[in-house]
């Protein structure tokens, strides 16, 4: 049995897309996973499975939130190994930043600094990012909502062909937590 967590994209945040957290784990445990978390109601889930991989367990899921709630939801699956290298790796101290000053934007696929080379990230600071193993690490001082730089990522033509999903780091902190080893 692996351990991941599952990050749902762009739900309970204002719009239409409206997900309980207790009809999510219900219906994950109706995939047949076990040790279903939620973690806070913007679309973390902790499991294990004991079948698939990252890729195949996100397809099932996404399509399983399509059918039972009626809307479509980008999914990022990730294992404990992963989320806790790409803490590991962050390249700014994050020690000594709040947890609002400091994102990681996972995606589904790898990324290189060629699909980020139109943004000037001088004219941004002091914000800055930084990019990581299917991730993007954004230091933002003022938080994500004040950032300007995170309106340049965000940006369709930036991240086109990608599934993106930015947590911020007390968010990546706990699911390093949930999905360690118990």
């Amino acid at each position: 049995m692996t351990t991941y967590a599952a990050l749902l994209r762009g739900i309970n945040v204002g719009g239409a897309k409206k997900v309980p957290m207790a009809e999510l784990r219900t219906l994950m445990e109706g995939l047949g996973h076990d040790s279903v978390r939620s973690y806070l109601q913007s679309g973390q889930a902790v499991f294990t499975a004991g079948h698939g991989d990252e890729e195949s367990l996100a397809a099932e899921l996404t399509a399983a939130v399509e059918k039972h709630f009626g809307f479509s939801v980008d999914v990022i699956v990730r294992d404990h190994a992963y989320l806790a290298a790409i803490a590991d790796a962050c390249p700014f101290p994050a020690a000594e930043l709040e947890g609002k000053q400091l994102h990681v934007t996972y995606f589904s696929e790898p990324v290189d600094a060629d699909r980020f080379s139109a943004i000037d990230q001088g004219a941004f600071l002091p914000e800055e990012f930084k990019l990581g193993d299917r991730a993007l690490y954004l230091y933002a001082p003022t938080g994500l909502g004040r950032s300007k730089l995170a309106e340049q990522l965000a940006k369709p033509r930036v991240n086109k062909g990608l599934i993106a999903t930015t947590r911020n780091w007390n968010t990546v902190v706990k699911l390093v937590e949930m999905t360690a080893a118990e």
